[in-house]
């Protein structure tokens, strides 16, 4: 790290715990609340949210278009700190009111602010980050985030047994009024990256900012850090440039095939917990001690491993390593069946999807223009990933009804991951070429 980048890394770091912290103390509360109408809600409700999410993006597109950066950073996350506080407000106020239903408002209402908060400050981070500096940086960065997702499950863990769950949300939205500060601080500090147009993509505008020329990379920054330029376009431009982009539709895969595992291991979580507790608070007890334990494995692979992993082996290898941790651990859930083998499956996953693979997937997104790292980032990090959710749900389900238990769920994910690694090295492949291509033009 170089001089010049510690105070701005550190900013993203504190960005990043502010947001973190606000999700993981609430998650546990999430779970719990979505577990009331039993499993087999849960799986209808993520189609719930994969509705809301489609009709959010346009939304979201709209407020990117028309508001400078920090603008619309600062709406987006001050709204959902506002949801928070009117959903406590409902248990507190109005407890008689709140039953199962409202339990599963907030279930699809939290599920689409989780992927839209984290979605949100990566692609801030990826617009203020060269491909080099992401490569380098990025992993440090995720270390912030990581103490926030350690510290948010030990909060809830030490308030609800003494306040209740009800009392996380303006805790909650405390922290996202923090985020807030933190990334005005971040963006008067760093100067936004110029839009570019890399290699010959289709699906890239045609350039009419001055600093690019015939449609290639100007590695050059906006005089003035204050002066933010309007993204500009419409609604839908993500949607329309992910279909368009070979490079975006393979990340749009790869994040299908991550939001069908994550869901395949939450689902048989659900299951063990939901068989081990019965009430409310206990289940945040114990779904707040498995993040615990999960995050505090993925501080150790992102302090110690992540930097050194793309900067020397490449971000091809840092994207395979998720799907190899997941064949190898379906193999050993289904060979013990146990609850413990499942936690350490989890923390397994989370770790090198948290620790190595998000910050590697995030560089992907660094060699592509401006208006897709907040559009197209958008429609793939939210919609394409809670379709996965979807997708892995319902699978989940109908293996379980077949009887086939955890070794149909060994058997299904095996051959997923091994496409899953060839998509992989394929978008490491060609997240250097474009990186290569924009440091040709460059020199």
């Amino acid at each position: 790290m170089k001089r010049k980048e510690v105070w701005p890394v550190m900013l993203a770091g504190l960005f990043f715990f502010c947001v973190l912290a606000a999700l993981m103390v609430v998650r546990p509360a999430r779970e719990a609340l979505g577990l009331q109408r039993g499993i087999e809600t849960v799986r209808w409700l993520f189609l719930g949210t994969l509705l809301l999410t489609l009709l959010v993006n346009p939304l979201f597109g709209v407020l990117v278009s028309r508001f400078r950066r920090r603008v619309f950073v600062s709406i987006t996350y001050l709204f959902f700190a506002a949801g928070l506080l009117v959903f406590y407000a409902l248990l507190v106020f109005t407890p008689t009111a709140v039953g199962q239903t409202s339990g599963m408002v907030f279930y699809v209402w939290f599920s689409v602010f989780n992927l839209f908060a984290t979605m949100l400050f990566w692609a801030f981070m990826v617009d203020s980050f060269t491909p080099d500096q992401s490569e380098r940086l990025f992993g440090a960065v995720a270390v912030g985030g990581t103490l926030g997702a350690l510290f948010g499950p030990w909060l809830a863990g030490a308030l609800v047994p003494h306040v209740g769950t009800a009392a996380l949300l303006p805790v909650a939205s405390g922290f996202l009024v923090a985020a807030v500060v933190a990334a005005h601080v971040l963006g008067a500090l760093v100067k936004p990256r110029a839009d570019r147009v890399f290699g010959t993509d289709p699906s890239s505008p045609q350039p009419t900012d001055p600093h690019m020329q015939g449609g290639r990379v100007i590695n050059e920054v906006y005089p003035d850090p204050l002066e933010e330029r309007l993204i500009g376009g419409k609604a839908w431009d993500g949607f329309k440039t992910t279909v368009q982009s070979p490079y975006l539709l393979g990340i749009a895969g790869y994040v299908l095939l991550v939001a069908i595992m994550a869901t395949l291991l939450y689902f048989t979580r659900l299951q063990m917990v939901s068989a081990l507790v019965d009430d409310t608070d206990g289940r945040t007890v114990i779904f707040a001690r498995i993040d615990f334990i999960t995050q505090a494995t993925t501080l150790v692979l992102q302090a110690l491993i992540t930097g050194h992993i793309m900067r020397r082996l490449g971000v091809a290898v840092a994207l395979v390593l998720l799907p190899v941790t997941v064949a190898l651990g379906f193999v050993g859930l289904a060979v013990t069946g146990t609850l413990t083998a499942l936690i350490v499956l989890e923390a397994a996953f989370r770790a090198v999807q948290r620790g190595i693979m998000r910050p590697a997937r995030e560089t992907l997104f660094t060699v592509v223009p401006r208006a897709q790292r907040y559009k197209s980032k958008a429609f793939i990090d939210t919609f394409v990933y809670r379709g996965g959710d979807a997708v892995g749900a319902q699978t989940e389900g109908l293996l379980g009804r077949l009887g086939m238990g955890l070794a149909g769920l060994a058997a299904f994910a095996l051959p997923l991951a091994v496409l899953w690694a060839m998509l992989g090295v394929w978008l490491g492949w060609m997240q250097r070429k474009r990186k290569g291509e924009s440091h040709d033009d460059a020199t």
